[in-house]
């Protein structure tokens, strides 16, 4: 491995998963204004994730149904030529 690149700025962060409320404790130099207390008992800044490995179907084995025929139909709805 190269050395002296990789940050030594780093700090402990919270990353919640937002869509199922999941959360783990992690090196970062992310920063945010947001902080969390953890299970230690100690504060610690949060970075809020729309998706992490606890939700993407990919590592959770499950398929998100989508509505596309909805989706589809509501585009034609709103973009449909006004007779």
């Amino acid at each position: 491995m190269k050395k002296n690149i990789h940050p030594e700025n780093f700090r402990f962060v919270i990353f919640k998963d937002m869509s199922n409320e999941t959360t783990f404790l992690s090196r970062s130099t992310a920063h945010s204004k947001d902080t969390m207390v953890w299970e230690d008992g100690n504060e610690y800044p949060v970075i809020k994730l729309e998706i992490s490995n606890t939700s993407h179907p990919f590592y959770t084995g499950k398929n998100v149904l989508v509505d596309t025929a909805g989706r589809i139909d509501k585009f034609n709805k709103r973009y449909a030529k006004k007779k």
